[in-house]
């Protein structure tokens, strides 16, 4: 990294710090009695809401075309698609799903999902853009519209997942892809990747390919991601447990891999472990532990070799949201993504260096990693707050002793869903992204849904409050004098999703926020820009009938912290994710990722054109007078 880039990011650490710093100050004021009001005050609050200084755009209706729909005023165009080639002698995208594996590692990668925007230090008009590349849709992947049916058919979906960097420009004013730059780069499932922290030489990460437990390949199934404040991107690895199988179908799984619901004949017609051993749990076992990690990532440097940063855990991380602790330390706040998992959150041993940001490349290998416990609450269902505590997992302390199989602090990282059940965390609702208020310090998470809460040994309550959760919440903590590195919080909901159209007077209904005209199922993404709008994007059912009539495509919408109010923004094309949220840094552009368009077929979007299959697309959205988004 260059001296001039480092001076530039010095300035966007020291200007964010004392930007959130100064809206901390005044957060007590506006947690719990500015926030969340309960459906008594709805008819105070009505007239606030409607006039909301945040939102400047018309509520979009929801839709079920095979387009991207903006409010008046707005446009959108594509940005980068799936096969699109990043190099300069790289084939162009077919369409057919014809390309080999050696060209898909020149294209970019599938299923677009998390996403960071690095401005070029001392040009405003050039940028780097870190995007995840999820996992794989095989109909449109493999020209036979199977599942892999061969090594090459694996060494092409192994080649579309993980991250891709591409370079930016800003031409005329619109953003566009830089084709051939050096930057562009694709980080897939076969590159050698670095393990550090306390994982690292474990014996649980030793394979007869690895004898040292010290380097990996690959990273796959990153669903989102996060920014951190010296420069780099972290990418998040989800469903990692997808990609493996057992070619012995008498195999008996052990409990730390049913913990990650590993299957015979893995999940999702991956079928990876039927040509690549490497993922056969029955030939090689610890393959598994070396996946599930944070991933850290220089995008400046395309001969980086990306980092598995084991100290913040191994769990099936959704993002990884960044905040400091008043004196200065480094926070990772990071959800776990299946029914039942839990929330997390790591802080540094170490100061942050925001005089050399170098200083800090190693910052998140030591510290101390956290898991939640919540109280029952309230009990108030239109309401409902509470407190709770972050519960240490270090080895020795709370019962993480090697006679519970915690001989080692690397033992609690690799075993981290483990060591949460042991200490007493709370089991929720499908925690998903993270996201810090830049006004307040205040955290959201959003929990998607959970159909198992009332079963599985999964009680109901607290912030969890619904059995068969078919339509998520959105949870809010304000920990304890406002300083990140807090072991207490207090905790409310923000939003109850729900229809009020199926189930009026019901909790299905939603809270009060929630009405005929922006009601919406399973809360995914969230992000905040920095006039603290907060957006929300979804992956839920698009059936548009039953529990889920009248809620059309998944949509991203925006709230109002301090009011409630709540508008739908965008709703994107038949069959797809909305997910991925960037901005430029005069938020005069907003970058989203259209994943798996088509999914249950029905879709041609972007290209709309007879014989093009469909692409998950990063695109961006400006005004049409040029405007900030949302304002």
């Amino acid at each position: 990294m260059h001296d001039e880039q480092l001076t530039d990011l010095e300035r966007l650490v020291l200007s964010r710090r004392r930007f959130i710093g100064a809206g901390a100050l005044a957060g007590a004021a506006l947690f719990l009695g500015g926030g969340l009001l309960g459906r008594s005050a709805l008819a105070e609050g009505v007239a606030a809401a409607s006039g909301s200084p945040l939102m400047g755009f018309a509520n979009v209706p929801a839709s079920t075309a095979d387009t991207v729909t903006l409010p008046p005023g707005y446009r959108f165009r594509p940005l980068i698609s799936w096969g699109q080639p990043l190099h300069a002698d790289s084939v162009p995208y077919r369409g057919d799903g014809s390309h080999s594996a050696a060209e898909q590692l020149t294209q970019f990668g599938d299923n677009t999902d998390g996403m960071s925007f690095f401005p070029w230090p001392g040009d405003a008009n050039r940028a780097l853009m870190a995007i995840n590349n999820e996992y794989l849709n095989y109909p449109y992947l493999l020209a036979h519209g199977e599942h892999p049916q061969s090594l090459e058919d694996v060494r092409k979906a192994q080649a579309a997942v993980g991250v891709t960097v591409i370079e930016v420009r800003r031409e005329g004013g619109e953003w566009r892809f830089v084709q051939g730059s050096p930057y562009n780069r694709r980080i897939h499932a076969n590159l050698p990747i670095a393990v550090s922290g306390p994982a690292r030489g474990n014996d649980l990460l030793k394979t007869e390919a690895d004898p040292q437990g010290v380097e990996v390949l690959g990273t796959f199934q990153n669903c989102s991601s996060g920014q951190t404040l010296w420069g780099t991107y972290l990418t998040c690895e989800e469903n990692f447990s997808d990609c493996f199988g057992s070619s012995d179908a008498n195999l008996e799984f052990t409990p730390d891999q049913k913990r990650f619901s590993v299957e015979h004949a893995s999940v999702n017609d991956n079928y990876w472990h039927l040509h690549d051993a490497r993922f056969d749990v029955s030939k090689t076992p610890n393959e598994l532990n070396r996946h599930g990690w944070v991933t850290e990532i220089d995008p400046f440097d395309p001969d980086s070799k990306p980092i598995k940063r084991t100290a913040l855990g191994r769990f099936k991380h959704e993002n990884a949201a960044l905040a400091t602790t008043k004196d200065g330390r480094v926070v990772v706040y990071m959800g776990d993504d299946e029914r039942g998992e839990f929330i997390y959150k790591f802080v540094t041993r170490d100061r942050l260096d925001t005089r050399d940001l170098k200083a800090n490349r190693d910052i998140l290998d030591h510290g101390t990693l956290y898991v939640a416990r919540f109280d029952d609450g309230n009990g108030d269902p239109d309401h409902p707050k509470g407190r709770g505590q972050w519960l240490e997992l270090t080895a020795g302390k709370n019962g993480l002793t090697a006679e519970n199989g915690f001989a080692s602090q690397g033992d609690v990282v690799i075993r981290a869903r483990q060591a949460g059940t042991q200490v007493g965390a709370t089991r929720m609702d499908r925690p998903e992204w993270i996201a810090v208020s830049p006004k307040d310090g205040q955290v959201y998470c959003t929990l998607t849904n959970n159909s198992k809460r009332g079963g599985d040994g999964q009680p109901v309550g607290g912030p969890n409050p619904r059995e068969n959760n078919l339509y998520g919440q959105i949870l809010r903590w304000r920990e304890a004098g406002d300083d990140a590195g807090a072991s207490t919080f207090e905790w409310d909901l923000y939003i109850i999703a729900g229809n009020p159209v199926v189930h009026p007077g019901t909790p299905n209904a939603g809270s009060h926020q929630i009405n005929a005209d922006n009601m919406f199922n399973s809360p995914d993404g969230l992000g905040f820009d920095d006039a603290g709008r907060l957006w929300v994007l979804t992956d839920g059912k698009f059936s548009n009938a039953g529990d889920y009539a009248g809620m059309g495509n998944n949509q991203m919408l925006c709230a109002d912290p301090g009011t409630g109010e709540i508008r739908r923004f965008m709703v994107g094309p038949v069959g797809c994710e909305v997910t991925g949220l960037a901005f430029s840094p005069d938020h005069r552009t907003m970058f989203v990722g259209i994943q798996h368009p088509g999914e249950e077929g029905g879709s041609s979007f972007p290209d709309h054109q007879p014989g093009m299959r469909p692409r998950s697309t990063v695109i961006a959205i400006t005004r049409e007078d040029d405007g900030m988004i949302g304002a």
